[in-house]
């Protein structure tokens, strides 16, 4: 590809991102299962339920992350290939998942875990009033995948991808919905070409992570202080 193709294609994607931030509307301030948006400063959109504080849940059941990738990421993928080089696969996509998700799964348990930590539970039977965290990786989108090719190759891009924190809180015994959180990072493209690799990617995706789990943790602190 030439480098006016190039830099034609990141004007291109700078002038899109301007476009689609512009026409982008605010969230509304009671979402379709009555929680109500509240403000937060480190994260998009934040819903909790009225007159239900998290203060009064004296344990955390931790459910395990999901990972998704966003709407038809694979055929976008191959679509972008040149002739010679791997396509990537649903295998591809399983590893990918799989990584993301126990690294998210260690992230938010040794956020809960830092002293003075949370009492986690499993799904014995309990006593306690117990709140059940749900986290969720949605929209992911990899913008080079590291996947095993034939021959040895390297990736330029000037950003890694993105993707959302989907994340919802249920009071367990009930299975009431308490709190939601939706968070999207993208990676800051500063125009500059980089090797990406498998490191960078889950290097990036680390960093996401905590920045969620920070956030999830300090939201959680100010919570039991009320008690």
């Amino acid at each position: 590809m030439s480098a006016f193709k190039v830099k034609a294609m990141l004007v291109a994607g700078a002038v899109s991102a301007l476009l689609l931030a512009g026409c982008a509307t605010p969230p509304p301030a009671v979402s379709h299962d009555g929680l109500h948006l509240v403000p937060q400063k480190s994260l998009d959109e934040v819903y909790l339920k009225p007159g239900v504080s998290l203060s009064q849940f004296t344990a955390i059941r931790l459910a395990p992350c999901t990972v998704a990738f966003r709407a038809d990421w694979m055929r976008n993928q191959n679509f972008n290939r040149s002739a010679g080089t791997s396509r990537v696969t649903e295998e591809d996509m399983q590893v990918i998942t799989d990584r993301l998700a126990r690294s998210c799964d260690e992230h938010f348990l040794e956020a809960l875990e830092r002293e003075p930590a949370y009492h986690i539970v499993g799904d014995e039977v309990t006593d306690e009033v117990v709140l059940e965290v749900r986290p969720s990786i949605i929209d992911l989108d990899v913008t080079a995948p590291d996947i095993n090719e034939v021959g040895i190759s390297r990736t330029y891009t000037t950003s890694s991808g993105e993707m959302t924190l989907f994340l919802e809180a249920f009071d367990a015994a009930s299975g009431e919905i308490i709190a939601r959180v939706v968070d999207e990072k993208e990676d800051y493209d500063d125009m500059r070409l980089e090797w990406t690799n498998r490191a960078t990617n889950m290097a990036d995706a680390n960093r996401y992570l905590r920045s969620w789990t920070k956030s999830l943790r300090e939201s959680l602190d100010v919570a039991r202080a009320q008690q």
